[in-house]
């Protein structure tokens, strides 16, 4: 019996995992909608404060720096290692034994972050010339004020990345889901909040040097500082869900769990470097190139497909997660179909969820990027500009998708060295296609290139890991592709119909229009979707409605 069973015919031990990871789904899901929703706020405000400006990119250099920083030493292996190991942990030897394993590691963080930290503000010019080498003197002097501002925000990240993957190892995931919300909503109100009015300045434009209402570009050092503050407040958050522990400073470097977390934490490690010292510096000064309001443009677009990947694939993935780290241990066979039905059943969630958001992005990318930032200093060009990003980006989408999962499965079974090899591969693909395609395409290229090196990393994944474990068993993930793409390109052609005629209804562009093409456009389009999954039989949006709607009605 499989996974793909209707909900009544899975096992009694299956259907009590399928409701944890469902229930787990939910709450990541609901965190990641506010997360998200405030994350777009936060780029909404922006662009509206300081439009696709130098400002708008000294500040985005200056945050990427501590944002790289932290996925390479610590951020990106929470998934790869921290939260298998301490699953096996507290499964195996108990609460107490995972008490002394966090001790060291938040010890062991707070110590070396602290130093890297000194070491930013004073190597801080350097750091950004390496980064934004593009720009002029001016922005570049912005972002270096900028980063010294931001970078003691590596410690609080860091910190809290231990802690998040202390509860998700508990499988308590209320308070990690909502950390983005605590972050993202303060750098919103510290922003609107505390920005300086706006002056009569100089704007260089196509037809020359034009004065216009804008605020000064040093104004953007309180967006900095509430990034700062965000960090610190995220890391607040989790303190609520460890009540009750025992964390004390160690450095007892002899503690065996730690030789593990390095075992999976160094594969990682050199992917990582490729990805966050090598890729995105070569991918910023790349764009750096293309003119200014480049970064902001490709960071916008960026956003926006995180929403979905965020919604979506992340939050599937971490709810399974600790379940696969469980199932990888139980050396049965039981235990070995437990895992094959638990990672199809996330991959079939995800196909039936990702497929339509794409899709309907990708139909309503301009009124949609015209409706969040089309306002304040940002102008029509800069919404074209983002939208070919963002089109661009969303061929990648499903495969990003897909492979998260895929990736998370070889994390579950402590196999972080074969994740980072294919990474490897797909980051050299990235490179060369987008210095090959940059003379043509420019800012574009590192779209395209983006979109390849998803859709790389995701078929080398599928078939290693099938090969592995020796099939994904009777999953039936082609015929829910196929379903699923049907409806999904049905809801496409209905949703550019809708919002091609709203636009010729309507006519001028405003405000006004681009919130009636997006609501009704997307409304109609879910309403679609929804019945021709239901036509089609997909199984899968049926069963989680149902899982969700049991969990609300236990509340």
């Amino acid at each position: 019996m499989t996974a793909d069973a209707a909900p009544a015919e899975i096992p009694t031990e299956s259907q009590i995992e399928a409701a944890g990871v469902a229930r787990a789904t939910g709450v990541l899901a609901l965190g990641n909608i506010a997360s998200r929703m405030l994350g777009l706020a936060r780029e909404v405000v922006l662009t509206n404060l300081f439009g696709a400006s130098g400002a708008s990119d000294a500040f985005r250099v200056a945050v990427i720096v501590p944002k790289a920083l932290y996925d390479l030493l610590i951020g990106g292996h929470v998934n790869s290692a921290i939260i298998p190991v301490l699953s096996e942990v507290v499964t195996v030897k108990g609460r107490v034994e995972l008490w002394r394993l966090v001790s060291v590691l938040l010890s062991l963080v707070t110590l070396i972050l602290a130093v890297l930290v000194l070491v930013l503000e004073i190597f801080a010019p350097q750091v950004v010339q390496f980064v934004g080498g593009g720009y002029d003197p001016s922005t570049l002097d912005l972002a270096t004020h900028l980063l010294r501002l931001t970078a003691p925000a590596l410690i609080f990240l860091s910190l809290f990345a231990v802690l998040s993957g202390t509860l998700y190892a508990l499988r308590t995931f209320t308070w990690p889901a909502f950390a983005g919300v605590v972050f993202n909503g303060s750098i919103v109100l510290i922003s609107l909040l505390f920005a300086p009015p706006p002056q009569i300045l100089p704007v260089l434009s196509s037809s020359g040097v034009i004065w216009r209402a804008a605020r000064p570009p040093e104004g953007v050092v309180i967006v900095a500082l509430g990034w700062l503050v965000g960090a610190l407040a995220q890391l607040a958050l989790q303190l609520p869900g460890l009540r009750g522990t025992d964390f004390r400073i160690s450095l007892n470097l002899r503690h065996p769990a730690l030789g593990r977390i390095a075992t999976l934490y160094t594969p990682v490690m050199f992917s990582l470097i490729l990805d966050t010292l090598v890729i995105r510096t070569f991918s910023y000064n790349l764009a750096s190139q293309t003119g200014e309001g480049s970064i902001s443009h490709m960071d916008l677009a960026t956003t926006l497909i995180q929403f979905p990947q965020g919604l979506i694939a992340t939050a599937i993935s971490i709810a399974i997660l600790p379940t696969l780290s469980r199932q990888a241990v139980i050396l049965t066979a039981e235990g070995r179909a437990a895992f094959r039905d638990t990672l199809g059943l996330g991959l079939r969630l995800a196909i039936t969820l990702i497929l339509p958001a794409t899709i309907g992005l990708f139909v309503l990318a301009t009124p949609i990027v015209a409706l969040l930032f089309q306002h304040g200093a940002f102008v029509v060009t800069d919404t074209a500009i983002t939208t070919l990003a963002l089109r661009l980006y969303l061929i990648g989408l499903p495969f990003a998708a897909l492979d998260l999962l895929l990736v998370y499965a070889f994390y579950a079974r402590q196999d972080s060295l074969t994740p980072a090899l294919i990474g490897l591969l797909s980051l050299t693909i990235y490179m060369i296609a987008a210095i090959v395609l940059f003379p043509r395409y420019g800012l574009f290229s590192l779209m395209i290139a983006d979109s390849l090196k998803h859709i790389i990393h995701a078929t080398v994944s599928a078939y290693l890991l099938a090969r592995r474990m020796n099939g994904l068993g009777k999953q039936r993930l082609l015929l829910t592709t196929g379903k699923a793409a049907v409806a999904a390109i049905t809801m496409g052609a209905v949703a550019a119909f809708t919002t091609s005629q709203l636009l010729t209804w309507i006519g001028t562009s405003s405000l006004i229009r681009e919130i009636i093409v997006v609501g009704f456009s997307g409304g109609i389009s879910v309403l679609v979707y929804l019945l021709l999954a239901l036509l089609f039989g997909i199984e899968e949006l049926g069963w989680l409605s149902d899982r969700i709607r049991r969990r609300l009605g236990r509340s």
